[in-house]
C-alpha cells in the first residue's frame, strides 16, 4: 500500500484554449477524457533484499502481482468506460512502462477474455487501436521525499535507454514522431511545488495538443495525487497501486479550431484506489 499525505492543494482550473486539431481521430460525444494511472506493485516494497544487488535500485520493476494488477486495471477500463483510448503517455521508469504494457495489452486484445490475467494470455493484439509514447514529464518526483538519497544515482543522472523501453510495447504502437512536453528528465531535488506544477502542466499540455483524442497517462503516485486533488479540490491521503483518476472536459470544434472547457473529475470508475478528505466549507 502506498500512502501520500499532503497539504491541500489549491483548486486549479484550466483556462479556455484554442488549439488546432492535430489528429484525425475524434470524440463524437463532445468530450475529451483523460485517465491518469499510478503504476502497479513495485518489487522493492515486497522484496527489500532486492535493493542489495540491484544495478538500478532507484528504478524497481513490478512484481508479478503488479503485472496482474495492471492487466486487470486495463480490463476494467475497457469494460467500464464508454470511450476509446487513442494515446498512452508513460513515465520512463520501468515500473510505469511495464504497467502501461499490460494495460495496453488488455485494451488492445482482439478478443476480450475475462479469465485472462496478464498479457501472456492475450493471443492477438489490434495494433491499430492506439499509440504510445514516453514522456519525461510524467517521471517520479525527483527529490529525497520520493527517492532515498542512498539509492539515487550517485551523479544524480537518471539515464534511460528509450529504445529498450519502447521495445516493451507491441510493434507499430510506439509513435516516435511525438514531440515530448519535457525533452529531458527534471533536475534532481526539485521542490514539491515544482513537481506539482510539472504534473499539471503535462496534463494540460498533452490534452491541449490532442484535444480530439482520449488519453491515458501512466505515472507515479504523486502525479495522480496532484492531478486529482487539484481538480477536485480535496486533500488526497492515499493512492493505491494502479489507482486511476478519470477526468473529462467539454470540447467543441468550429472552422478547424477547438475550444475546450475546464476539466472535472468523473466517477464512472469509482474512486478507483484514491482516498481523500473533502474540503471543509466552514
Amino acid at each position: 500500500m502506498f500512502s501520500i499525505t499532503s497539504n491541500v492543494l489549491p483548486k486549479v482550473r484550466a483556462p479556455r484554449i484554442r488549439a488546432t486539431m492535430e489528429s484525425a481521430n475524434s470524440n463524437n460525444d463532445g468530450y475529451q477524457n483523460v485517465l491518469m494511472m499510478r503504476h502497479g506493485d513495485r518489487i522493492d516494497q515486497f522484496q527489500p533484499l532486492w535493493l542489495d544487488s540491484a544495478p538500478r535500485p532507484w528504478d524497481p520493476p513490478l512484481v508479478q502481482d503488479g503485472m496482474v494488477r495492471a492487466f486487470r486495471a486495463g480490463q476494467r477500463i475497457r469494460s467500464q468506460i464508454r470511450f476509446p483510448i487513442h494515446r498512452v503517455f508513460v513515465s520512463p521508469f520501468i515500473r510505469c512502462v511495464q504497467t502501461a504494457s499490460e494495460v495496453i495489452a488488455a485494451l488492445s486484445a482482439v478478443d476480450f477474455d475475462p479469465n485472462a490475467t496478464s498479457s501472456k494470455d492475450v493471443l492477438s493484439i489490434d495494433k491499430s487501436t492506439l499509440k504510445v509514447s514516453i514522456e519525461f514529464g510524467l517521471s517520479e518526483m525527483l527529490n529525497t521525499i520520493a527517492i532515498k538519497p542512498e539509492i539515487a544515482p550517485k551523479d544524480w543522472r537518471f539515464d534511460f535507454i528509450i529504445s529498450d523501453l519502447e521495445a516493451m510495447f507491441p510493434d507499430g504502437m510506439v509513435d516516435r514522431n511525438v514531440d515530448p512536453v519535457y525533452k529531458e528528465m527534471p533536475q534532481w531535488e526539485e521542490t514539491v511545488e515544482a513537481c506539482t506544477e510539472r504534473f499539471l502542466n503535462v496534463v494540460k499540455t498533452l490534452a491541449d495538443k490532442y484535444p480530439s483524442e482520449n488519453l491515458l497517462l501512466v505515472t507515479h503516485g504523486e502525479g495522480v495525487r496532484t492531478t486529482f486533488a487539484s481538480i477536485k479540490g480535496v486533500d488526497v491521503y492515499d493512492v493505491e497501486y494502479c489507482a486511476c483518476a478519470e477526468l473529462r472536459r467539454q470540447v467543441s470544434s468550429q472552422d478547424g479550431f477547438t475550444k475546450a472547457g475546464d476539466f472535472e473529475v468523473i466517477t464512472s470508475l469509482g474512486q478507483a484506489g484514491i482516498k481523500y478528505h473533502s474540503l471543509s466549507t466552514s
